[in-house]
């Protein structure tokens, strides 16, 4: 089998939630909520936190996770994407010990629900020759557009004619919380994404919340109390 690593991104600054990725989500801090996932699963060889901050860094080693380095401060930013992130964790791996992982993981600490099956079944598209898995739901509606010319005015975007639902193809959102692709894809073709040879996981409506904004995370937290 292909070697496989999660990798978790988890900066210390946050503007919205001030340290969100340790706020206590339960019992437990967001960023313990991927480590523990990703520990669960045998088919998951290592489970690395990228972090510029040390009170993470220590908590993610609590909670399992193997914290190899401290996160560059010009990666560090709230402009940073995630892709050199990625990189930067890979490269490491590569150039420190040696060590190449075929298929890489992206779990985020502020997407908390997503279930182990899920994962599961990424890991099966990218040992089965997937280059990118991505999480996704199905857009039901009518879909429209605010003008070019007016913003005040929308007009139908999707499907471009008004039909019945049952006559056209339901468009596809990324949720967020799934991004699961092979090394090669962040190092040689310089992306998260493959759209060439990308797998789509329908992702169940209790697993997408992406804790970004305090609404969010009430909202994290009524789920809990109810389940």
């Amino acid at each position: 089998m292909s070697k496989t690593i999660a990798l978790i991104p988890a900066r210390g600054g946050s503007q919205s939630i001030p340290r969100k990725n340790i706020k206590l989500l339960g019992n437990k801090p967001l960023v313990a909520w991927p480590i523990e996932l990703a520990l669960s699963i045998p088919q998951i060889d290592r489970v690395i936190v990228s972090s510029d901050d040390d009170e993470i860094m220590t908590i993610a080693q609590k909670y399992g996770a193997e914290v190899l380095f401290k996160r560059p401060q010009d990666l560090s930013g709230s402009d940073v994407p995630t892709l050199p992130v990625l990189q930067h964790a890979v490269n490491y791996l590569r150039k420190s010990e040696g060590y190449f992982a075929e298929n890489v993981l992206l779990l985020y600490p502020t997407t908390p629900f997503l279930k182990k099956e899920r994962i599961l079944e990424g890991i099966d598209l990218l040992n089965d020759g997937a280059d990118s898995v991505i999480g996704v739901r199905k857009i039901r509606g009518y879909i429209w557009k605010k003008t070019k010319n007016n913003e005040n005015k929308l007009i139908p975007f999707y499907p471009p004619k008004r039909v019945n639902r049952q006559k056209f193809e339901h468009l596809l959102e990324e949720v967020g919380n799934i991004y699961f692709m092979k090394s090669s894809v962040l190092i040689e073709q310089n992306r998260i994404v493959s759209e060439e040879n990308c797998q789509f996981i329908f992702v169940g409506q209790d697993e997408i919340l992406d804790i970004d904004e305090p609404s969010d995370f009430l909202e994290a937290e009524e789920r809990l109390r109810k389940n």
